[in-house]
């Protein structure tokens, strides 16, 4: 988005140097990728940095409130109600499109904010190659930042401390379903190498009263005490896997984030936000009545990922055809219209969202700025089913 590096760098682009960006990123994690990699970062003005930040910490602060919160705890189904529930959630994501305003300046739109990490250690890795790359580039060698700390040192620690928090890292494991297989496996091994959390697929653990161990590489039974819980709710019910625990046992261990997160900071929390940034949201058991002109609404699933059940054309029947019971799992949300921001070399236009991520350690009172992820898209909406065979499309990293 930033003019004169986005000349710069397409200037010097060509398939070689995505080529090469590649082949770094996988030889550093040891892993190949699964997900698209986009050709370019994203090149931030300071003007965007100041709108996104300001509009991340304001969506972030509305929604700690007290009331709020209790209000969107009625998400949580009882029958995954993890006892141990903290005030605020170790990380959040507030998701942003870049749009533009009437008078054609850019501008950030709440798209959808979770309770939950992303790829917290991936980002790091890819603003470090890129560093390496853009050094070689006539105009772009400077020191570039994905992070809003002071520095990259800095960021690293917030990050350890929210991760890991005052353990021995062997006695941290990264939970997921069969972590190998997950496409967001790059962040997995990226966590491992920066902060040594081993990724462990939650059937693996065994279970001792309410203490969890797990087995290392040379079969020696460790402790687990502290969970860096990366379990997709809607996954794990689907896949049928049977746990050593269930979630509302009393465990003796920490959770960062805390499960309940999942499911109170979600699509859910975004028709209690009142911000220009945040477009207007409502359950659809609470509509009065459908709107007529639908064309200028999107209809979402409360709880889904990756775009996972949004419709951006919804009509009439689609709204009427959601049951009573689930009515308050869906939201109808003002329609989004993402602005082509970033030239590729082909000349064309790019859609960019920008997700805002925030992490709360043990010992801090409120969620932290730490870092930003980008992801690009000339479809329909973001995500790889919308942008097959298109280049210059996928996941990323902002530069300022």
């Amino acid at each position: 988005m930033h003019p004169e590096y986005r000349a710069a760098f397409n200037a010097a682009f060509d398939d070689g140097v995505y080529a090469r960006y590649q082949a770094q990123l996988e030889a550093r994690l040891g892993c190949s990728f699964e997900f698209r990699l986009v050709e370019t970062p994203v090149f931030f003005t300071d003007d965007i940095v100041a709108k996104l930040t300001d509009a991340a910490r304001a969506v972030v602060e509305q929604i700690s409130d007290t009331a709020k919160i209790a209000e969107m705890k009625k998400a949580i189904p009882a029958k995954w109600d993890t006892p141990g529930m903290d005030s605020l959630p170790s990380f959040t994501q507030v998701d942003f499109a870049i749009c533009r305003d009437a008078d054609g300046a850019l501008e950030p739109k709440l798209i959808e904010l979770q309770g939950f990490p992303s790829l917290s250690a991936l980002e790091i890795f890819q603003r470090d190659a890129w560093s390496e790359l853009l050094a070689e580039m006539p105009g772009l060698a400077r020191e570039w930042a994905c992070w809003f700390t002071p520095d990259r040192a800095s960021y690293l620690e917030l990050a350890r401390r929210t991760i890991v928090g005052s353990h021995d890292p062997k006695e941290v494991v990264l939970l997921d379903l069969d972590p190998p297989k997950q496409k967001t496996y790059p962040d997995f091994a990226a966590t491992r190498l920066l902060f040594g959390a081993d990724p462990v697929c939650p059937s693996d653990l065994e279970r001792e009263g309410n203490r969890l161990y797990r087995r290392d590489e040379n079969g020696k039974r460790i402790r687990v005490r502290r969970i860096y819980n990366r379990v997709v709710f809607d996954e794990l019910m689907k896949s049928g896997m049977t746990l050593p625990f269930d979630f509302r046992d009393p465990l003796e261990v920490e959770w960062a984030p805390h499960p309940n997160w999942y499911w109170t900071w979600s699509k859910y929390s975004i028709p209690f936000i009142d911000h220009p940034a945040a477009p207007k949201a409502t359950f659809v058991s609470e509509l009065e009545s459908i709107p007529d002109d639908l064309s200028r609404y999107v209809l979402k699933p409360l709880f889904s990922f990756a775009g996972g059940g949004v419709n951006v054309e919804p009509t009439r029947a689609d709204i009427e055809a959601i049951p009573e019971r689930d009515r308050h799992d869906w939201c109808i949300m003002e329609k989004i219209d993402y602005a082509p921001v970033l030239t590729a070399v082909d000349g064309g236009g790019v859609k960019v969202e920008v997700r805002m991520m925030f992490f709360r350690p043990d010992d801090e009172a409120r969620p932290i700025l730490a870092q930003n992820l980008c992801r690009t898209s000339r479809g329909k909406m973001l995500g790889v089913d919308f942008n097959k065979n298109y280049t210059w499309v996928g996941g990323t990293v902002g530069l300022a």
